[in-house]
């Protein structure tokens, strides 16, 4: 892994981090609270997925990569689901 790559990693991740923070912001989530909710459960996934594969090298391993890939998505589609779950009924 070069410094490079790290350094790339680390600002994909700092502007996800902002996206996340700015949709956090204001009214908008009285607006649209599911395309909002699905947006930012998205970025979040977009981040565990750079961290697992750039700091934990799981670029190198393909079927762990495959397994902790699998897992996040579940992951954040079950916490997707328990937040809009309340706004269904």
């Amino acid at each position: 892994m070069t410094v490079r790559s790290l350094v790339v990693a680390w600002g994909a991740l700092l502007l996800l981090s902002l996206g996340s923070a700015v949709l956090a912001q204001g009214a908008v989530w009285s607006l649209w609270p599911v395309p909002l909710a699905v947006i930012v459960m998205g970025l979040a996934w977009f981040k565990a997925r750079i961290i697992l594969l750039q700091y934990l090298k799981l670029a190198q391993a393909p079927s762990w990569r495959r397994g902790f890939q699998f897992a996040s998505a579940l992951m954040c589609l079950l916490l997707l689901a328990l937040y809009l779950a309340p706004l269904a009924l």
